[in-house]
């Protein structure tokens, strides 16, 4: 008997669903139907009639739908009492003949209380019961009231994240500064001997797409230690209170891992500076980044729980999470030089079948500024281009191409411009060109085109840097800005008429005017002063508009000192171009029949172009 009730039990389904409620629910009607009213009998109600008036029926109970009553029958000599039911009719001689046979009759009122109390409270609630468990069904136990306060954090293993430093390259710097922190997690018994403490926090500070995560992920992976990783913006949600105990569960779990790391991406989304918003501040966040510090005041970084954070906008975060016994350490991860760019290319290029010829310094060399990201997107874009051409691996042209694309945009070969317009835009890109390969301080010219890209780029000359810059002289900001007004200059010298082209070319040389006069202090006018306070990055590119602390006088002589040099520059420019009227028309022309001038086809026709007016001469 034992054995057979734990079979049952065992084959009870273990979680209970909304059809096992209707099963019970049409048992216990059947039940109540066919055990609770035992020998019901059916009749017509023109049976009922003519039993009533035979003297058969002994009593009955009239409701609004049904007639039930007692019936005395007699078989084989017996007699009987029967239940039986018949519908009621509307029938306003049933209570005469019912009195005159002397049957004992009763009527039924019906309160309209069960309906409506059923029908406006206990049918909703099971509709919304029946929604509920399908939502969290549908979600998972993640989704439950219950589960709010619950930390969000992922928690990989070494099997799980597979990264070490391997994976990781061009940010040699950081990954040096980290080594600490492998060490500590590693062997800790090292450090608790000396009585040093390792830092609590270590915060990862860089431009989108310079590797943050990945080298977060690197650490844990060298360490072989779990790794927490949640979002800033995850802990925050609509309920009060609920970021604060998201928190507090993340550190007990990391707690009972240790040694781990708590790795928290995108910190400015929960960490911003406390009561500085000028639309007021956000309570719950608010709550949320205070039982942070509380918490990362409260453990013991001795037990070898290390947290790691990564932002872009270091400027917006709280100082409460900046000072030390929190984020001690800051670990800047910067943009890759030439030579890390070399190498996160090897990394990615791991996977994908590459010719021989490729080279891939000469690919680093033309990418200045991207960062891990935009490389790897490159090599995807290279292997997708190979992949169209029907090509078994990938070449340098491929390359080259997806460096076009990322820079200027797709190429729109569809889109037909009118004679007029080629002319104009030929002109223009040709005045790039030749300023940028007369004037001392420019990068060399790569590739002149008047293929339509993107948006609205009609054409586009593209210059190679020799080499990674990080200063500027006045001298190279005069000769860039001689290039940006190269194109607006050569169509006014050729066709005395002036088109929108030029735009994007005026406002990135009104910007560097401006930058050299209110920040670089290169005005001999306004003198060596600096015209503007704000928080450096985002990502040091310059944050929020700062207010101005100068006068509207001060701010007229900027205005008239920007003007100055622009107008410098374009006079300069128009002499240039003035001279080397002949060539231009002659590196227009050419421009007009290709379509693209590559770099050393350039150099071959300026010498050209060169010798020819010379000759003239």
């Amino acid at each position: 008997m034992l054995e057979n009730f734990k079979k049952i039990q065992f084959k009870m389904p273990k979680k209970f669903s909304i059809w096992h409620i209707v099963i019970a629910f049409g048992f216990f009607i059947l039940l109540q139907m066919y055990l609770m009213n035992p020998g019901m009998r059916n009749v017509s109600y023109s049976d009922f009639k003519r039993l009533v008036k035979d003297g058969m029926v002994l009593e009955c109970h009239i409701n609004r739908s049904t007639v039930r009553g007692k019936l005395r029958e007699t078989e084989r000599g017996t007699t009987r009492n029967t239940i039986f039911v018949t519908a009621r009719v509307e029938d306003p001689e049933l209570i005469k003949d019912l009195e005159s046979m002397g049957v004992k009759y009763e009527g039924q009122y019906e309160s309209p209380w069960f309906k409506t109390f059923f029908f406006s409270w206990v049918m909703p609630l099971i509709i919304l019961f029946v929604i509920w468990r399908f939502v969290f069904k549908r979600y998972g136990p993640a989704s439950s009231i219950m589960t709010f306060g619950k930390s969000r954090g992922r928690m990989y293993v070494q099997e799980d994240l597979n990264v070490t430093f391997d994976d990781v390259a061009g940010i040699d710097e950081a990954k040096e500064e980290l080594q600490e922190i492998i060490e500590f997690l590693k062997t800790p018994e090292k450090f608790r001997a000396l009585g040093g403490k390792i830092p609590k926090g270590v915060l990862l500070v860089g431009a989108p797409g310079t590797g943050k995560t990945l080298l977060a992920k690197a650490v844990a992976g060298e360490a072989g230690v779990p790794f927490f990783n949640m979002s800033g913006s995850e802990f925050v949600e609509m309920f009060v209170g609920v970021g604060a105990a998201r928190v507090r569960d993340l550190f007990s779990q990391a707690d009972q891992k240790a040694p781990c790391i708590i790795f928290i991406d995108e910190l400015d989304a929960l960490g911003k500076a406390r009561g500085v918003s000028p639309m007021g501040g956000h309570d719950e966040r608010e709550q949320t980044l205070n039982q942070l510090l509380v918490e990362m005041d409260g453990f013991d970084s001795n037990k070898g729980v290390i947290i790691m954070a990564a932002t872009n906008r270091p400027e917006m975060l709280d100082p409460a999470l900046l000072r030390p016994g929190r984020f001690d350490r800051q670990v800047v991860v910067d943009r890759p030089d030439l030579h890390g760019r070399e190498a996160i290319l090897k990394v990615h290029i791991k996977e994908v079948k590459v010719e021989k010829e490729v080279d891939l310094h000469a690919v680093a060399a033309m990418t200045p500024g991207f960062v891990g990201a935009d490389l790897a997107n490159l090599v995807n874009e290279a292997a997708l281009l190979a992949a169209r051409r029907n090509k078994k691996a990938v070449g340098m042209s491929e390359f080259e191409e997806a460096i076009d694309r990322l820079l200027t945009g797709l190429e729109k070969k569809k889109r037909l411009m009118n004679k007029k317009e080629k002319e104009i835009v030929a002109h223009h890109e040709s005045g790039h060109a030749l300023v940028a390969c007369s004037v001392p301080h420019a990068d060399p010219v790569r590739k002149i085109s008047m293929i339509p890209r993107g948006i609205g780029a009609l054409g586009y000359t593209l210059q190679k840097p020799t080499e990674d810059r990080y200063l500027m002289t006045r001298s190279e900001l005069l000769d860039r800005l001689a290039i940006l007004l190269g194109g607006r200059v050569a169509e006014e010298i050729i066709f005395n008429e002036i088109s929108t082209g030029a735009q994007n070319d005026l406002e990135k040389a009104t910007e560097i005017a401006k930058l050299m006069v209110k920040e670089y202090g290169m005005s001999e006018r306004m003198g060596v002063v600096t015209f503007e306070q704000g928080d450096r990055p985002l990502f040091l590119g310059g944050g929020f508009a700062a207010s101005r602390e100068y006068s509207e006088e001060t701010a007229r002589e900027i205005d008239l000192e920007v003007k100055r040099i622009i107008d410098e520059s374009f006079g300069r420019v128009k002499k240039l171009l003035t001279e080397k009227k002949e060539i231009l028309l002659g590196m227009a022309k050419q421009l007009m029949e290709q379509e693209v001038i590559e770099g050393e086809e350039l150099k071959k026709l300026l010498e050209e172009l060169h010798k020819a007016t010379e000759e003239k001469k």
